[in-house]
C-alpha cells in the first residue's frame, strides 16, 4: 500500500445540506477524500437520528433540527437538489462568500479522480417531461451498441457513487433536473437534449424565465450536439443562446418529416438526416414506430431524442433499433392496467404536471380523465382547452381539484365532472368507480393527474398502485 493520495478536498470544511440519498452520498464521498464534513437537516425524527449515527461512525458530523444556520468555518456548501435557492442557509453562505453547489457538480469535479481511469463522457437529458424514459431509452441503445453505460443522475444510483465506483464506463446517460442544473455550473456534456419546456416547479425557480435558464445550462460547453425539439421553439432558443465548443451542432427532432440536421418520422419509420453523409439528400432508417413501447406520440419524441444523442456518440443504426426494441418503460408511465366491461384503464400517475397530462390525453379518445392533487402553482386552462374534445368526463381528486374544476367549467362546460371531496385511502377506488360509471365501451379511463401526489399519497408510485388496485377490484366485481 502506498501513501494516501492528497486530494483538493483534503482538509476542506464542507457543509452538506440534507440527509436524503444524494446528501448522504456526497457526505460519504467527500469525507472519504479527506474533507471535514458536517451534514445539516431540519428534521430530528427517529429516521434522521439513525442516519446521523451511521454517518458519525464515518467521522461525519450531523446537526439535526437546524437547517438554517451556516456552521462556522464552512468553505463550501453542497446541497441536495430540492433545497430552494432562497433557503436561509444559502443566504448565510452568500453573506459569508461561500459557494453553494449540488451533488451533480461534485460528481463532475470528481469524475477524473480515480488514477488510471479516463472519465466517461456524459450524454445529458433534461426537460419538463420524459426525462427518465428518454434517459433509460438512451442507456438501452448504448448497451445494444456494446458500450459500458448506466442511466444516472436524477434516477437510480447517486451519480457520485457511480463516478467513484469500481465499475468503469464508456459513456453515461445522465438525467438532470432543473434543480440539479441550477447547482451545477461546471458540467460540460459531450451532447445534451432539452426535450420540452412547460411551466413546472415555478414555486422553486420563481419564474418561467428562471426555470428555462436553468434547463438551458445543460447545453453550456457541449462538444458535439445540442438536441432540441422542433415542436417546442423555446428549446431551440436555448440552443441559440448557449456557449458551446466550436463545431458543436444543433440537431432537431420532430414527429414529422425531418429536414437536414434533424431526426424525424417518415411513413412509420424513425429516420436520421443529421448523422449521415450528404444530409441534404440522404436519410438513414433507424427503427420503426412499432419498435417503441408505447408508440404514443410523446414517447416517439422521446425515442427520437435518445436516438439523436446516441448517434451523436457514433452509435450505429442497428443499435438504435435494437435498444428501442429492448426498452420497456417504468411502471406508472402510460401503463395499461386492464379492460373492464369494454373500457381500458391506463395508469399515467407519473404525469405530475399539465404538460405531461396533455401528452397523455393526446394519446387516447374518448377519455374519462382522473385528475388532481397538488398543483405546484400550475394553471389548467390551456390543458383543458386542448383536451376538451377528447373528454367523455372527468373525476377530480386531491387538494387542488377546484382549480381543474374551474378550468373545466370555463372551457369544457358540457363535460360531466365528478368532484370527490375525500382524501382517505378509499378515495381512489371511489374515483375509479365514478369513472367507470361515466365511461362507455371503447373509452379509456386515464389517470393523468397533472398534479403532484403528496397531498394524498407518499409519491406518484403509490398513487399509481392505488389506481391499479382499484381497477383490479372493479374487474373482480364485474367478473
Amino acid at each position: 500500500m502506498g501513501s494516501r493520495q492528497v486530494t483538493p478536498w483534503q482538509g476542506m470544511n464542507i457543509t452538506v445540506a440534507g440527509l436524503g440519498v444524494s446528501g448522504i452520498s456526497a457526505a460519504r464521498a467527500l469525507a472519504g477524500l479527506g474533507a471535514s464534513v458536517t451534514v445539516v437537516d431540519g428534521g430530528d425524527g427517529e429516521g434522521h437520528r439513525a442516519k446521523a449515527a451511521e454517518l458519525a461512525d464515518l467521522g461525519i458530523s450531523v446537526r439535526l433540527g437546524d437547517a438554517e444556520t451556516l456552521p462556522k468555518g464552512t468553505d463550501l456548501v453542497v446541497t441536495s437538489p430540492g433545497w430552494k435557492p432562497d433557503s436561509p442557509l444559502f443566504a448565510a453562505a452568500a453573506a459569508a462568500g461561500v459557494d453553494v453547489v449540488g451533488d451533480v457538480e461534485i460528481a463532475w469535479q470528481l469524475r477524473g479522480s480515480r488514477p488510471g481511469r479516463t472519465p466517461a463522457p456524459w450524454l445529458a437529458i433534461t426537460g419538463t417531461n420524459g426525462k427518465t424514459t428518454t434517459t433509460q431509452m438512451l442507456a438501452s441503445i448504448l448497451k445494444a451498441a456494446g458500450l459500458r453505460t448506466a442511466a444516472v443522475g436524477n434516477i437510480g444510483t447517486p451519480i457520485i457513487d457511480v463516478v467513484l465506483g469500481e465499475e468503469e464506463y464508456d459513456v453515461l446517460a445522465v438525467e438532470l433536473s432543473s434543480y440539479q442544473l441550477h447547482w451545477a455550473p461546471s458540467v460540460r456534456a459531450h451532447s445534451a437534449a432539452v426535450l420540452n419546456l412547460a411551466p413546472d416547479h415555478l414555486d422553486w425557480h420563481g419564474s418561467m424565465e428562471a426555470y428555462a435558464a436553468d434547463k438551458g445550462r445543460i447545453y453550456e460547453g457541449n462538444t458535439v450536439a445540442c438536441v432540441y425539439n422542433v415542436a417546442d421553439p423555446a428549446t431551440e432558443r436555448l440552443v441559440e443562446g448557449a456557449d458551446v465548443v466550436e463545431g458543436c451542432r444543433a440537431i432537431g427532432f420532430t414527429l414529422g418529416a425531418p429536414g437536414p440536421s434533424m431526426l424525424g418520422v417518415v411513413d412509420g419509420i424513425l429516420v436520421d438526416r443529421a448523422f449521415v453523409e450528404n444530409r441534404q439528400k440522404n436519410a438513414q432508417e433507424l427503427a420503426e414506430v412499432s419498435d417503441v413501447t408505447p408508440p404514443a406520440p410523446h414517447n416517439i419524441a422521446n425515442a427520437l431524442a435518445a436516438a439523436a444523442l446516441a448517434r451523436a456518440f457514433g452509435v450505429p443504426p442497428r443499435a438504435v433499433r435494437d435498444g428501442l426494441r429492448d426498452f420497456r418503460p417504468d411502471a406508472h408511465r402510460v401503463a395499461y392496467v386492464d379492460e373492464v366491461a369494454g373500457v381500458a384503464y391506463v395508469d399515467d400517475s407519473k404525469a405530475t404536471n399539465t404538460h405531461a397530462a396533455e401528452a397523455s390525453l393526446a394519446a387516447y379518445e374518448p377519455v374519462v380523465w382522473i385528475a388532481g392533487g397538488l398543483a405546484k402553482g400550475a394553471t389548467f386552462d390551456e390543458l383543458v382547452q386542448k383536451s376538451a374534445a377528447r373528454m367523455r368526463g372527468a373525476v377530480l381528486i386531491g387538494a387542488d381539484r377546484a382549480l381543474i374544476a374551474e378550468a373545466l367549467a370555463r372551457h369544457a362546460p358540457d363535460v360531466p365532472v365528478v368532484d370527490l371531496d375525500r382524501t382517505d385511502t378509499g378515495a381512489m377506488l371511489a374515483a375509479v368507480r365514478e369513472a367507470a360509471r361515466l365511461a362507455e365501451p371503447g373509452d379509456t379511463v386515464l389517470l393523468a393527474p397533472a398534479c403532484a401526489s403528496m397531498d394524498m399519497f407518499a409519491n406518484y408510485n403509490q398513487r399509481g398502485d392505488a389506481f391499479a388496485d382499484a381497477v383490479r377490484e372493479l374487474a373482480a366485481e364485474s367478473a
